[in-house]
């Protein structure tokens, strides 16, 4: 969804560029924020920045945030490397494997509600997703759980030695988040998403970055 180009310093990914294309519409410039996960929307709180972008819209954080409608429906999946043979049909094939997550994601929620389930198996916390596929890489792990945007991501890239194993249902919507009482950029950017949506950039940049349409509505 977001991550430094080559030279280690210039932001790209998809929710890059739907920042840009938001921005050229609205007429404003944009300065990107590098925040861990963890701190996202405290950082809205102290008016760290204006906007937190990719952020899930939940009940409870709609009581305390203003967000967007969405503009992408997502789903919580599972990846494996290709050469291990692992198969999911059934939540209940999991038991007994080493499964990453990246903390305070509804991935993290999923997880740990299946584990107050009875499900059995080792359950590990990551700082960020892309060191849940590095050691699921170094088969330190079995199974990377994550929303559906980012598996894709990591088992459509060239050559990549992961693939989906499982993928359950459409349950998430996607949204940006701002600071509660922030009425005015909140309605400026419902309507410039609804451009992007009707001309058809949504779906462009989507297919951009995922060669996947993961853009709300048009699945």
């Amino acid at each position: 969804m977001e991550y430094y180009d080559a030279d280690g310093v210039t932001p790209i990914g998809f929710n890059i560029d739907v920042v840009k294309a938001l921005a050229e519409r609205l007429d404003l410039e944009v300065k990107f924020i590098d925040t861990a996960w963890e701190g996202i929307l405290a950082g809205l709180d102290t008016s760290r920045y204006d906007i937190a972008i990719n952020i899930t819209i939940l009940p409870e954080r709609q009581k305390i945030y203003n967000f967007t409608r969405p503009y992408i429906d997502s789903y919580i999946a599972m990846a494996a490397l290709k050469d291990s043979n692992i198969r999911v049909s059934s939540l209940d094939d999991i038991a007994g494997f080493r499964i990453a997550f990246q903390g305070s994601t509804t991935a993290q929620y999923f997880t740990e509600k299946l584990r107050a389930q009875g499900a059995a198996f080792k359950l590990f916390s990551y700082d960020s997703i892309t060191n849940c596929f590095n050691d699921l890489m170094n088969q330190r792990l079995d199974l990377v759980v994550a929303d559906n945007i980012a598996a894709f991501h990591y088992t459509q890239m060239e050559g990549s030695p992961y693939e989906v194993v499982w993928q359950g249902f459409a349950d998430e919507y996607i949204g940006i988040a701002l600071k509660k009482g922030n009425d005015a950029l909140t309605d400026a950017l419902n309507n410039a998403l609804a451009e992007l949506f009707e001309d058809g950039t949504l779906a462009e940049i989507s297919y951009k970055h995922f060669n996947h349409d993961m853009v709300l509505g048009l699945n």
